[in-house]
């Protein structure tokens, strides 16, 4: 990796991040650098090129779309503005599940997604998102050099049509986001809280106490203020972000997850690119991913936290909160998918006690 090129690409996040925070949270950020006067990609060299639509469901004022933007000024340069992305933000292109099929059809689109939703396709790699697997950057990039990993990977690629660019982008850990403090699993019993539809997401809810329902991302802040939920598992960023301290009182910090984000293509389209934008789209990929993690798990949680106790809401900090509770509550999500051996085997790979 680049450090020059990740430490630049960090500098681009923080000054986007600011931007954003100046407005009312959720606004757009100012175009990233090499983008044009208006956000427009330049008029590309003259032969052939390449292009690819990007989509992800967080908003222009979130790190990630900054990250994103980063990754495609970053591909647009080093390949002489022969392979142009373009970043769509807020389910522009539509919903998660509706383009992963797209990308299998080989569909010049992409996606930010997570191991949850891979795991309709390869069901162990579900596990990548499952309740306190992972707790820190570098245990995640551990899991790459694994030779399991790999396979999922492989599995993914060469029988799905899916082909995983990086999942380096780690967004940190979800918390619950409720009208009611929660210190321990039993605080969670009848909250219905908003989480994706994928099974290790509605497996884990369940497993620590709370009645698990299904809402697009958009719907979270209409969901919260109307009833339909009691309230959400979301990382810092997505909470104010979408100006969630509006509907909710308290924030826990349950650390349930560790949010770990997958970037993906269609394996078709990517073996359509010569090898050398091949390469470059990958390496970017990786590069902006490592950026935009150690940005947003360097400091901005507590931020943001400050910023959300400005705005009204009350923090229930990790030490309030019992996590061994919540740790052996857990293991019902992975028994419930027939995770247990697989989170085992990759816990006895990496030498990890737990």
């Amino acid at each position: 990796m680049k450090l020059k090129k990740i430490f630049a690409i960090a500098l681009v996040l923080a000054l986007a991040f600011t931007l954003a925070a100046c407005g009312n949270g959720g606004g757009n950020q100012a175009p990233a650098p090499g983008n044009g006067e208006n956000g427009e990609a330049p008029p590309p060299p003259p032969g052939e090129t390449f292009t690819l639509m990007f989509n992800h469901v967080l908003t222009p004022g979130h790190p990630y779309h900054a990250g994103f933007e980063a990754w495609a000024d970053a591909v647009y340069e080093r390949s002489g503005g022969r392979l142009i992305i373009e970043v769509f933000h807020s389910a522009q292109l539509g919903v998660e599940e509706d383009i992963i099929e797209q990308i299998r059809a080989g569909a010049n689109i992409g996606q930010n997604t997570d191991s949850a939703r891979l795991g309709m396709y390869v069901p162990e790699i579900a596990v990548m998102n499952g309740p306190f697997f992972m707790e820190s950057l570098d245990e995640v990039l551990a899991l790459y050099e694994l030779d399991k990993v790999q396979e999922w990977l492989r599995i993914l690629r060469e029988e799905e049509g899916i082909k995983v660019l990086s999942f380096f982008w780690v967004q940190g850990h979800r918390h619950v986001i409720s009208n009611r403090p929660v210190r321990h699993p039993d605080d969670l019993a009848g909250e219905r809280i908003r989480t994706p539809g994928a099974p290790i997401w509605q497996e884990s809810v369940a497993a620590i106490g709370a009645v698990p329902v299904a809402l697009p991302m958009g719907e979270v802040y209409t969901g919260i203020q109307g009833g339909v939920v009691d309230g959400a598992e979301l990382v810092y960023a997505n909470i104010y972000d979408m100006g969630l301290y509006e509907v909710a009182s308290y924030f826990s910090e349950t650390s349930h997850i560790l949010l770990t984000n997958f970037s993906v293509i269609s394996y078709d389209w990517f073996r359509s690119l010569p090898e050398d934008l091949q390469q470059i789209l990958q390496e970017e990929n990786q590069n902006a991913g490592l950026a935009t993690s150690r940005y947003t798990l360097g400091g901005l949680a507590d931020e943001l936290r400050e910023r959300l106790r400005g705005l009204g809401m009350t923090i229930v900090t990790v030490d309030e909160i019992d996590l061994d509770a919540f740790r052996a509550r857990s293991i019902q999500a992975y028994e419930n998918l027939g995770l247990v051996e697989t989170r085992d085997a990759i816990f006895a790979a990496l030498g990890f006690d737990r």
